[in-house]
């Protein structure tokens, strides 16, 4: 029997995917679980395995291609199942799939339900009737010379297409010579032509280049608009000197790395920011409108901003209270590793209540870091910078690192904005606090 798979919905509302690569070719046999195609949706990048064991009969789709969740993938040729069962692991309410029917089968679309009785077994469908019929011979479009009237009175007196006579005068014009020139030898004077040729200019550049969307790049357009639509952002600018932070670092980085992990700044202001979250419970919460109430949130689900060449993404570290400062560097340096390689799942993407991005690391000093919606706050990280700074009376050479806290007004007040960043600026200004808490 035949059977279709569709592109089932893989989780949190997914509409659509984009078809990176096909695993299989026509005539491929596979087993139940085997990986049938990559393919990118709005969060991931994932394999897609095979429902059935069987032979690939056809795929739907060429790579690069955008499909519905719904829509055919692939059609297994399956041995040994009955129509009977077919039509039964059809109407299952947790599967998505169907059985194909073929238009001369049933007279109808081509996904439905196919009913094998006998000898009737599956045949492909015919070509008759669908051959390639020669093309009609394409209409020449005629195109009216410009000319002058005496080379268009000339023309008329010798019996000549004007049309059919090249010009070589201004803006290409029919001139005299031009129709004196076709008359003797067919054609104008090819010389003429040539320097008509190398005179014009040359074509123009394409003014754009279009490319299509990606998933990622799609869903970073949505989630964008709808937190700059849906949240009232209010943003906090700071500066904090980290000297002793800088030393703290330098202490035991040679340390961890012999462990293979990669202790940065980004680590201690991970842990910084959960505890200022501790104290300050508004801005890890969510306003529930439609309900009118407030949601807590008891975990500590910390997202990092991690930019890919494909876009931005926004995987998780769970429960960051409960991890160590060189856990925490791990799971860091393990979702960088798994964003750039594509290798993200959904469970890496969801349950964040709150968000770091680190723009530093690239060159930023400052910015408006927009709201992971429906969180209530995302804290961004600027680029440490050598300058003058005052300690005690004295003016001396400090490392200052510049923070952005964006949050949503309707939530957190000004007030306690400030009062949540002064938490930060002392656990990192000092961080023996952050042992102490």
């Amino acid at each position: 029997m035949m059977y279709i798979f569709n592109f089932p919905d893989i989780g949190e509302g997914l509409e659509e995917g984009t078809i990176l690569k096909w695993h299989v070719v026509k005539g491929q046999q596979i087993k139940a679980g085997q990986a049938l195609v990559n393919m990118e949706t709005d969060k991931i990048v994932t394999d897609i395995p095979s429902p059935k064991t069987g032979t690939i009969v056809q795929v739907f789709g060429s790579e690069g291609e955008t499909i519905k969740v719904g829509s055919p993938l692939a059609e297994i040729e399956i041995e040994g199942v009955s129509g009977a069962e077919a039509v039964a692991e059809a109407k299952e309410p947790q599967t998505k799939e169907t059985i194909k029917v073929h238009p001369e089968e049933e007279g109808a679309g081509v996904v439905g339900t196919m009913e094998l009785a006998g000898n009737n077994a599956y045949m492909p469908a015919s070509n008759e009737g669908h051959e390639d019929q020669p093309k009609a011979e394409e209409k020449k479009t005629a195109t009216k010379a410009i000319s002058t009237p005496l080379a268009r009175a000339m023309a008329k007196d010798m019996g000549i297409d004007i049309n059919q006579v090249n010009g070589t005068g201004p803006s290409g014009r029919v001139t005299k010579e031009d129709v004196e020139n076709y008359k003797t030898t067919g054609r104008t004077d090819e010389k003429a032509r040539k320097t008509e040729t190398h005179l014009a200019p040359a074509p123009p550049a394409e003014a754009v280049t279009y490319e299509p969307l990606s998933q990622i790049r799609k869903t970073i357009a949505r989630n964008m608009l709808n937190s700059k639509q849906s949240t009232a952002h209010m943003t906090l600018f700071e500066e904090v000197e980290i000297s002793e932070l800088v030393k703290t670092r330098e202490k035991f980085k040679q340390k961890t790395a012999a462990e293979n992990t990669k202790l940065t700044y980004l680590a201690f202001i991970v842990k910084a920011t959960v505890g200022a979250l501790k104290k300050f419970r508004q801005l890890n919460s969510q306003i529930d409108v439609e309900n009118d109430r407030m949601i807590y949130h008891n975990r500590y689900n910390i997202g990092i901003a991690v930019d890919t060449p494909e876009g931005l993404v926004v995987p998780v570290i769970r429960d960051a209270d409960r991890l160590s400062l060189l856990q925490v560097a791990q799971k860091i340096s393990e979702i960088s590793e798994k964003a750039h390689g594509r290798k993200l799942a959904l469970e890496d993407m969801r349950e964040g209540t709150f968000t770091i991005t680190n723009y530093g690391s690239i060159g930023g000093i400052f910015a408006t870091p927009v709201i992971n919606f429906p969180q209530t706050g995302i804290l961004g990280v600027g680029r440490i910078v050598k300058q003058p700074v005052v300690k005690g009376n004295d003016i001396v050479v400090g490392s200052v690192l510049p923070l952005s806290l964006s949050v949503d007004h309707r939530i957190v007040d000004g007030a306690e904005a400030s009062r949540f960043m002064n938490h930060i600026l002392e656990l990192l200004g000092d961080p023996v606090m952050m042992v102490l808490e």
